[in-house]
């Protein structure tokens, strides 16, 4: 029996563009996305037959792979703020601030980036989240709450107030 025959094939086509996206956002790069989902389709394949909901197996095998992968290889990727060409200035700012977003993330753990990925870019319940990555609701909330104060930090475009000592507070 091949995958197909219980509806991978037709899966994949529905939910290929939403997988997507939750690699990119996982991984921060259009190429290392669809690397990260062809390698977690693959193993999802193999198992298909057995596997009761497909899209929570799927996420947690793609950010199992992203960590594994992570860990393994730990290249460093140089980014350059210098864009080839200029467009219009709408697109000029979204792209700026796109980059700069992408950078804040990549600043985070990558268990805290999967978090912040699965809870606002899937939209994923907070349960949900604890479940794909074998974690408490509670550390859920923890990793949320920090990588989001994080990217408010990064982000930010007024330096953090500081205090007597000239420590930010």
């Amino acid at each position: 029996m091949t995958a197909d025959d219980g509806g991978f094939k037709e899966f994949v086509e529905t939910r290929y563009m939403d997988l997507l996206r939750l690699a990119y956002h996982l991984t921060g790069s259009a190429q290392e996305a669809e690397d990260l989902l062809q390698t977690a389709l693959v193993k999802v394949m193999r198992r298909w037959q057995r596997i009761d909901d497909p899209m929570p197996y799927l996420r947690r095998v793609m950010v199992n792979q992203h960590i594994t992968s992570w860990r393994r290889y730990r290249g460093v990727e140089v980014l350059t703020g210098d864009l080839p060409e200029r467009p219009g200035r709408d697109v000029a700012d979204r792209v700026v601030e796109h980059e700069a977003l992408g950078q804040a993330m990549r600043r985070l753990s990558r268990r805290t980036r999967a978090v912040i990925v699965l809870r606002y870019v899937a939209d994923l319940p907070e349960a949900e989240v604890a479940r794909t990555l074998d974690c408490s609701v509670g550390s859920v909330k923890s990793h949320a709450s920090r990588g989001l104060a994080r990217l408010r930090d990064v982000l930010s475009p007024t330096p953090r107030p500081m205090d007597a000592t000239g420590a930010e507070r």
